[in-house]
Formats: structure tokens, C-alpha cells, sequence
């Protein structure tokens, strides 16, 4: 088994947040933070950037990735399934366009883009009970 070591001191981290269901997002940007900071992650070397939903998370990753400035990404969303299907556009364009850029880039992506069925399953997702 190969397994890296979970470190963050000295690195740089670019986390790109969806603010629609910022109700659920906030709470995934809150958990990145922790994980961060927990592993030695510093303040000064984490930028946030929010975009208006999750369409446009690979916009700003490819970006974010070209510019070399970053050690990692983490993208952070919630597409709720609705009675459209538009989620499913959705949930395949962000997930087809982090791969893409995985591999285009080759700067490691945390993919915490939630696709849920409901809120209830969001909420749960994301650290946090509904009652």
C-alpha cells in the first residue's frame, strides 16, 4: 500500500467555493479549513475564492492550476437534484472539467462538489444534521 503523508505546512492551497446552497457550502468550507489548518496548513497560505454556483468551479480551477502558484486545489459545491435535468448537466460538466484539468495541469484537486439527492442528504454530507 502506498500512502502519502498528510501534511500541509509550507504549502499553498487555493480553495474554490460555490456560493449557491451556501447554506451547505459554508459548512464544506468550514471542514476544508479545519482539515487544513490540522495537518499545519497556515492562514497566509490559503486563498478562497467564491464563484456564483458550480458550473463555474472548473473556470476559476483551470485558472487557479495554470498559474502554478498552487501546490493543491480544493473545489467545494452542492448541485441538490431538483425536477429538472439540470442537475445532471450540472454534476457532469464540474466533474468532467476537474478531471480534465487534473490532468491537463497536474496539480492534485480535491473534488468536494456534493451531488445529492435532496437538502436532507446535503446537510448530512456536509458535517451537519438536520433535526
Amino acid at each position: 500500500m502506498i500512502e502519502g503523508k498528510l501534511k500541509a505546512q509550507g504549502m499553498k492551497f487555493g480553495i474554490i467555493v460555490s456560493r449557491f446552497n451556501n447554506f451547505v457550502t459554508d459548512r464544506l468550507l468550514e471542514g476544508a479549513l479545519d482539515g487544513l489548518k490540522s495537518h499545519g496548513g497556515e492562514e497566509r497560505n490559503i486563498d478562497i475564492v467564491h464563484v456564483p454556483g458550480a458550473f463555474e468551479i472548473p473556470l476559476l480551477a483551470e485558472k487557479m492550476a495554470a498559474g502554478g502558484k498552487y501546490d493543491a486545489l480544493i473545489c467545494l459545491g452542492a448541485v441538490i437534484r431538483g425536477d429538472t435535468p439540470h442537475f445532471e448537466y450540472i454534476s457532469d460538466a464540474v466533474t468532467r472539467g476537474i478531471g480534465h484539468i487534473v490532468l491537463q495541469h497536474r496539480v492534485p484537486i480535491s473534488f468536494g462538489v456534493l451531488t445529492t439527492n435532496n437538502v436532507e442528504q446535503a446537510m448530512e454530507r456536509a458535517g451537519t444534521k438536520t433535526e
